[in-house]
């Protein structure tokens, strides 16, 4: 399984703008394209960042795409005001549901990087032993691992509940989180949290 990702810098004030945008015109496209398997959109609405999602069954299938997305990408762009795109692609390597996600759900985002050699051991430790640590934590609904194998980066999303329940659990993850970077030797980039704006990435569990 593979993914694109789209990070945008939209406008504040035009996020809901943008979001009816992507459910309405983008994921219905997408989802007509060979090998998509579903999209998710998370939006930090004071910020304006937005990071769009696209999951695939094959990465010669995500690949294969690349024109079509991008001309669907400009035009999002445009509706949400957006000053900079950046783009990623990357394999998913870990999907954990707990339960599935409602309406109120948010994410906080991970950015990781570590030796690539090390990856495997890596990904070991986030199924044998971050996963059943996360399915206590209150409020948690699933967590997705994506990997770029050759620059050794990574980036865990872990859904929750709802904002109550991800503020909550800060100071508890940020100690696992610190647990496992220094087990790893693992370089944390960034942290980050959001609103969960379209949950339909559609990935079948792989823990």
């Amino acid at each position: 399984m593979y993914a694109r990702s789209t990070t945008v810098h939209a406008d504040p004030q035009r996020i809901d703008e943008g979001i009816a945008h992507v459910r309405d015109q983008v994921m219905p496209a997408l989802q007509s394209m060979p090998g998509c398997i579903g999209l998710s959109m998370l939006c930090d609405r004071d910020s304006g960042r937005c990071i769009v999602t696209a999951s695939w069954d094959s990465e010669e299938a995500m690949r294969a795409t690349a024109d079509s997305v991008h001309q669907m990408r400009q035009r999002a762009a445009e509706v949400m005001g957006a000053r900079d795109i950046s783009v990623d692609e990357w394999e998913i390597a870990v999907v954990h549901r707990a339960h599935n996600a409602g309406d109120d759900a948010c994410a906080r985002v991970t950015w990781t990087r570590v030796d690539p050699a090390r990856m495997e051991e890596t990904l070991d430790a986030v199924r044998t032993s971050l996963l059943p640590r996360m399915d206590g934590v209150p409020g948690f609904c699933s967590l997705s691992l994506m990997i770029d194998r050759g620059t050794g980066r990574g980036t865990l999303t872990a859904v929750y509940d709802d904002r109550a329940a991800m503020e909550a659990s800060r100071q508890q993850v940020m100690s696992i989180r610190e647990e496992f970077s220094r087990r790893l030797g693992m370089e944390i980039t960034e942290v980050a949290e959001f609103d969960l704006a379209i949950h339909h990435l559609r990935v079948p569990e792989m823990a």
